[in-house]
């Protein structure tokens, strides 16, 4: 059953994200450096991923990605659960590799945010378009699609009409893909969105089967090593709403670049950390302390 809590609308969230990350990038943008020769920007993003959403970045060929994510428990849980601390929402682990240098592959296992529970996930991303640098035959931004299946292992519940029934074994099975394009600005700006599609076979009374949203994160960077990272997912479905309990999934956190690894710590409402699972199924309010800790680390292999 749905609980239906007191919040603003779904635009009053975006807006103001939308407007944050206007306000941070003005002076950023003004630095912008001048085009020299047709070569392609350089790690528009310093990962795959910023904190919900993936970026358009792809691993070099012959090269392993190995994640570990964790999301915890709500921070307005206090000091019985240290915050959330002791709860885990999710937790990730898998690895991605660069099959060349604009297609990768990806297999992750998640815990799952959502009803689901005991997710397997494969991924795919191949990357369209690179923005280059140059006076002439320049290419203005970075274009990405990706996808993703989801299978979920957990045990059948035995109850009728519940989503963990499984009657059939497509009904473990979702889906998603996405288009995403970015753009860096100089040495220390990055812009992106993404309008995405995903499906679940089987969807609560009411619900319906194909979800569209749009996705937006950037990434500023502050210093040598540290950048400010934030995102946020505004699904385009009426049953979506604050009155049903749903809310968009947004997050900011910090991203730290030690050579060997990329480290991100953050906080966002999404219980979920695939978008399988988080853009369905985020029912947690910003306003009401719903929000939660988590970091991920990510590490690169040659093979």
């Amino acid at each position: 059953m749905l609980v239906i809590l007191k919040t603003n609308s779904m635009k009053n969230y975006s807006t103001l994200l939308i407007a944050l990350m206007i306000l941070l990038s003005l002076p950023l943008v003004a630095q912008e450096s001048e085009q020299k020769d047709d070569t392609p920007v350089y790690r528009t993003f310093k990962s795959t991923y910023l904190i919900n959403s993936r970026t358009i970045e792809t691993l070099p060929a012959r090269k392993m990605e190995f994640q570990i994510g964790h999301r915890f428990g709500d921070i307005n849980g206090g000091w019985e659960t240290l915050y959330g601390i002791e709860n885990a929402a999710d937790i990730l682990i898998g690895i991605d590799y660069g099959i060349t240098d604009r297609l990768m592959a990806g297999l992750y296992r998640t815990k799952g945010g959502g009803p689901l529970r005991a997710l397997m996930h494969g991924t795919m991303k191949y990357k369209i378009l690179a923005q280059t640098e140059g006076q002439e035959k320049n290419m203005p931004l970075t274009l990405s699609v990706a996808g993703i299946a989801t299978m979920s292992s957990q045990k059948k519940s035995g109850i009728p009409n519940t989503l963990t029934e499984f009657d059939k074994f497509a009904h473990r099975m979702s889906y998603g893909l996405q288009i995403i394009a970015a753009r860096k600005f100089g040495d220390r700006f990055a812009l992106q969105i993404a309008p995405s599609w995903v499906h679940r076979n089987l969807v609560p009374f009411g619900d319906q089967n194909d979800l569209f949203s749009i996705s937006y994160g950037a990434r500023i960077q502050m210093t040598r090593t540290l950048g400010l990272i934030l995102d946020g997912t505004i699904p385009f479905d009426d049953y979506r709403s604050a009155n049903n309990g749903f809310y968009p999934a947004m997050g900011i956190g910090l991203e730290i670049d030690t050579g060997g690894h990329v480290f991100q710590v953050n906080f966002t409402n999404a219980t979920g950390i695939t978008e399988t699972d988080f853009i369905p199924y985020t029912q947690k309010n910003w306003l009401d302390g719903e929000f939660r800790f988590g970091f991920k680390i990510s590490r690169w292999f040659n093979l």
